[in-house]
């Protein structure tokens, strides 16, 4: 969907993803769904409150993801 929205897991991303991180795929994610780089002042408020969840959403699927392998590969590394 949006080329520059970055797997936030093991092994693709060798350790935790930060909340930098994750608010930048949700700050992408949300301007393509929308369109707009940057909303017009009518739609920030909307806006912003839709990067904010996303980025809660992508923090709760990470911390609950098990990824099989990954303390293998970490181990091995």
């Amino acid at each position: 969907m949006c080329r520059s929205i970055k797997t936030l897991r093991p092994p693709v991303l060798p350790e935790e993803a930060t909340e930098e991180e994750i608010r930048a795929a949700a700050l992408q994610y949300v301007r393509k769904v929308s369109g707009f780089r940057a909303p017009a002042a009518h739609n920030r408020e909307v806006f912003d409150r839709a990067v904010e969840a996303i980025a809660a959403a992508t923090a709760e699927l990470l911390d609950g993801l098990e990824v099989r392998g990954a303390a293998q590969q970490q181990r091995a590394g």
